[in-house]
């Protein structure tokens, strides 16, 4: 094997530098290097000896006068197009960090254009979603089912699965994902139970995507709204963000909470009934991770000071047979026209939907009010996650 260099007496490191002809001329062994070249730091230096060969035991490549050392380093994702996605499933906010962030939201940007687009895509033609609905859903059920048909998938579709699938009739969850990944590609579930997507992301051989499980975590939201906040205010790192309502049982505030600890310098106001408190487990979260948070029973003065508000509404079914808790919890911190008097000028009021009563009316003409943009981009994210769990970057 006959190599020519030009580089003597030089040191490149960094990840996937290494000379394309000397690449395509040396296959490093698979065993020494998880990836080949791409995970790789590659350092060249002259070297005295010619006429050397291959040292598998120190993995040394002497060449011509120049050594090789290949220095297994930490891989860096790789969002390129052709490239399987790195997650199997979508089950919790956790999964993501910041780099895998911007680059699905990179994706989500081309769906917008897809989505505006007079011709019809066909990026997932020929693939079956499956939507299996436990609790009743208007946004979340309609954008999945309308991105994946953007982009020429079909769906299979069944609402109110808790009375009017076999669950009814006692089936386990675990049996219903066996049966249900028979007949799809990809199955997006929506359940009462807070470990039920767990369980059937454990139980199923295709993607699955929590679409919301009880009062646990609802990951797509997230994404959504974190997609929602940079697209209104320009910017992830240094906000403040403050989230009203009902935090105990909001899947959509724990989930965007752990989603916001990603970026710096971020501040989180907690604002709720004592009943309906934020859980110990996401402040815990956020402190480990550096994240400033305060809990506060005045709307208005955190109001003043947040890039964003969001609105959350008190979930009448996560109390039971407890109405009066429910009564005593409700109404308690509105957004309206007083509210809107004291915010900044460039903050925007964001909420998951549906609403009640926890913002009025007369505030959807106010230019801060985002929340029917936050659910038109659901449909973009959706559209992203779809195509990246099915054909990859």
């Amino acid at each position: 094997m006959s190599i020519t260099s030009s580089l003597t007496s030089t040191t490149l490191c960094g990840a996937s530098v290494f000379p394309k002809a000397l690449a395509r001329s040396i296959e490093f062994p698979r065993n020494h290097l998880s990836t080949p070249f791409e995970s790789s730091k590659i350092c060249l230096t002259t070297y005295p000896k010619k006429n050397a060969t291959w040292n598998l035991t120190r993995n040394i490549v002497p060449i011509q006068g120049t050594r090789c050392h290949a220095i297994q380093v930490e891989t860096k994702e790789s969002f390129t197009p052709g490239k399987k996605f790195q997650l199997s499933d979508v089950i919790e906010g956790q999964q993501f960090d910041r780099e895998m962030l911007s680059a699905i939201f990179d994706v989500a940007r081309e769906m917008e254009k897809i989505e505006k687009s007079s011709s019809q895509s066909e990026l997932l033609k020929g693939y079956l979603m499956a939507t299996l609905f436990y609790e009743p859903s208007t946004r979340t059920r309609l954008s999945f089912e309308s991105a994946m048909k953007r982009l020429g998938g079909e769906v299979l579709t069944t609402e109110n699965a808790r009375e009017f699938s076999s669950a009814a009739k006692g089936e386990t969850l675990e049996d219903t994902i066996r049966t249900v990944e028979g007949y799809s590609d990809i199955i997006v579930m929506r359940h009462f139970e807070s470990s039920a997507a767990k369980r059937a992301a454990a139980t199923a051989n295709i993607p699955v995507i929590n679409a919301g499980d009880g009062p646990g975590e609802h990951p797509t939201q997230a994404l959504l709204d974190i997609y929602t906040i940079q697209s209104e205010i320009g910017k992830l790192d240094d906000i403040s963000v403050a989230l009203v309502g009902d935090l105990a049982n909001g899947r959509t505030v724990r989930s965007l909470a752990y989603l916001l600890a990603k970026f710096k310098d971020v501040k989180i106001y907690f604002v709720s009934p004592e009943i309906v408190k934020m859980k110990d487990d996401i402040k815990d979260y956020l402190t480990s991770n550096g994240v400033e948070w305060e809990e506060s029973s005045d709307l208005m003065e955190v109001a003043s000071k947040c890039d964003i508000v969001y609105q959350t509404r008190i979930q009448r079914e996560r109390f039971g047979e407890r109405l009066d808790l429910y009564e005593a919890a409700r109404g308690k911190y509105i957004v309206d026209k007083a509210l809107l008097g004291v915010m900044q000028k460039n903050a925007v009021i964001m909420h998951p939907l549906p609403r009640l009563d926890e913002i009025t009316p007369d505030v959807d003409t106010d230019p801060r009010a985002a929340y029917f943009r936050q659910a038109k981009n659901g449909l973009f994210i959706r559209m992203a996650l779809l195509k990246l769990l099915l054909v990859g970057w």
